[in-house]
Order: C-alpha cells, then structure tokens, then sequence
C-alpha cells in the first residue's frame, strides 16, 4: 500500500464532508464574531470570506463584500485599520483609522470575540449532550460489552455493570496512565497490564459484588484480552446542571489542553515525526471525523467540542499573528503608553505568522509520515 492509498483508506467520503462542515462552521462562527464587534463599535468591514483562496462568489451588502472561497478551509474577515495601508510612496505605514483609532479595550474586545465564541458554543454543545445523554463519572467504569466466551463471561461480568473499586481501592477521579494524567475510569486498563490476583468491586442492579480472578498480560509473547468493552459511568443530570457541568470540564481540560501544545512544540523543535495521540493534523482530524460519522451522531458531536476548544485555544495562545498575540501586542502598547512602531509590529507579526505556517507544515508532515 503506498501512501495515497494509506490515506484513502483512512479517510472516507461522508467524514471528509462533516469535516469541511465542522470546521467550517467552527471558523464562520469565529470570524462572524470578529465581524459582529468591529461593526458594533462603528469600524467597517471591507470583506468577509467563507474559505480561502480564488473567490468563486462576492456579493456586496450592508458595506460588506461577503465571499465565497474555492478552499473549505478557514476563512477571514478584512478589518478596516487592522492592516498596513499604503503611504502614496510606494511604502506602507500604520493606520490611524478604524480598528487602529480604537481604544485598547475595543481593539481586545474585536480580537477577543472570535475564540470566546468558540469556547461558548463548545460549552453549549456539551451542556446539550450532558443534559441529553448524562454526565460521564470518572470514578466509575461501566462495561458496555462483554465478548462471547471471553475471560470476562467465565467471571460472570455483564453488560450494564459498574467497577467502582479496583483491587479494594475506590477509582479515583483521575489517574495517570502511560504517563498521561487521565480519567479514573480509564485505570482498568492499566491495571490488566500487570500481572497477579485482582478484584474488580461490581455494582449491578443495586448489589455489590467482588469478582476476583488471577491475571496473565502475556502467554507466549502474545497479549491477553479481558473480553470487555467499557467506558465512563454515565448519570442523568439537569440542563442547569450541565451547564455548570460543562464550564467546570472546560475549566478541567486547560492544563491538558496547554500541555499538549507544550509537547507539540517541543516536537516541532526537535523535528520529532512520532505521532502524538494529543494533537493531530488535518488528515488525522478527518480521520476522527470518518470513524465518528459511521458511529452516531453524538459523536460527531463529541468532535464538535473538541474542533471549537481547540480553536479558542489555539487562537488565544501569545503568538503574533494569531489572536492572542495581536491581544499582547495591544497590551504592551497599552502598558507602555504609546503602540509599537509600524517596523516593530510588522517584524513581529511576520516571525509569529512564519512560526505558525511552519507549525501547520510540521503537522501535515507528521500526519503523512505515518503512512510511510
């Protein structure tokens, strides 16, 4: 198989139309919140684009070129007095008007609006599955299958149980696997990766058992499957209490989601092609997107959260040329009492957006590399 054919096979037509989809909402709603804050202050916006590249459809309306791009990637709003304009000499310089004339709270106001409305519209969508489908437990793993004459239908597990304790020890909230800080539930694994007597506390219907067997990782170099299929315990809960619910798993997800970005630049530093389960490409995106589009609707859902997490948090990270770092620059200048000059922003912003086109090529060529 070489690589076009690796790609296709991980891909598939319907997931590479909900993931155009996905991200392209996720990116209209962004820049339409840009567009909506810069109007509502008086500054115009000359252009306003769904994708990237050669236009295929403009249409003029309310001062506004509204366009349609051939790329389903992205897109981008023009802010009037957020870019250079040219000086008359063949030169550019800083602009006095528009988003430029604004005070510093206005400037963050417009810069802020995109990733904010990202992160709202991530805690909207986990406030309706929450209150659709229950809070996950993570002290509580629910076996969801147990595979015909497998190990686990001998011990007399059943679908519909709940391991609450793991060799006398309740689950605990979270618990770290492979090096990685995880929900408690997901400790079942890591503990048939050791070999030895074991208890699984079970509550099924309203009783208590221990089901306790002896265990074997490996026979002949060859791994040993328990024969369940589990995740977190699930329990209903209010549309009031979603919506707390929700913040606080966002609130939770920050240091993971930071760490992440640490250790994807630190890959990039080193030129470290080694997948990373934690962050992943375009092609590794849809791949995710195709295999939850052939399980429910939820789960694309799921990949909906975490589309619209990440660009609120990616956007909101110091580096010029993404929104945080346009946010920093109008900080310091705010601190310092007057704005950079032009020369200083620019050289700025053109380091920050070289780092970040660099950044996306090292994913792309992370994600390819894996099918060499």
């Amino acid at each position: 198989m070489n690589v076009l054919q690796g790609i296709a096979a991980a891909l598939t037509p319907l997931g590479l139309l909900w993931t155009v989809l996905l991200i392209g909402v996720a990116t209209f709603l962004h820049e339409l919140a840009h567009y909506a804050l810069a109007r509502r202050q008086g500054v115009a916006v000359h252009s306003f684009s769904v994708g990237m590249g050669p236009v295929l459809f403009r249409r003029q309306w309310r001062g506004t070129e509204w366009r349609l791009s051939l790329l389903p990637i992205g897109g981008y709003v023009e802010i009037d007095g957020m870019a250079p304009e040219e000086d008359g000499q063949g030169g550019y310089r800083q602009p006095t008007r528009g988003f430029a004339a604004l005070p510093a709270w206005g400037r963050v106001a417009i810069l802020l609006a995109g990733p904010l409305t990202n992160l709202l519209l991530a805690i909207a969508l986990m406030t309706v599955t929450f209150t659709a489908q229950g809070v996950p437990a993570p002290d509580r793993a629910r076996i969801e299958e147990v595979v015909a004459g497998s190990t686990a239908q001998t011990l007399g597990l059943r679908a519909g149980d709940v391991i609450t304790a793991i060799d006398g020890q309740d689950i605990p909230d979270t618990t770290r696997v492979g090096g990685r800080e995880v929900a408690g539930w997901e400790g079942v694994r890591d503990v048939l990766t050791r070999a030895g007597p074991h208890t699984f506390t079970v509550v099924s219907g309203g009783q208590t058992r221990d089901v306790r067997f002896d265990w074997t990782p490996t026979v002949n170099g060859e791994r040993q499957l328990l024969g369940i299929r589990y995740g977190p315990d699930v329990q209903a809960t209010s549309a009031p209490a979603a919506f707390v619910r929700a913040w606080q798993v966002t609130g939770e997800a920050v240091p993971q989601v930071l760490r992440s970005f640490g250790e994807l630049f630190a890959r990039f530093l080193t030129l470290n092609l080694s997948r990373d389960e934690n962050v992943s490409g375009p092609i590794g995106t849809a791949e995710i997107v195709s295999r939850a589009a052939t399980v429910s609707p939820w789960a694309l859902v799921q990949v909906a959260i975490l589309l619209n997490l990440s660009l609120a948090f990616f956007n909101l990270l110091p580096i010029p040329g993404l929104d945080g770092g346009r946010i920093l620059l109008v900080l310091v200048g705010s601190l310092r009492g007057r704005p950079l000059t032009f020369s200083q922003e620019q050289a700025i912003n053109l380091a920050g957006f070289a780092f970040v086109m660099m950044l996306m090529l090292f994913v792309v060529v992370r994600d390819v590399s894996r099918f060499f």
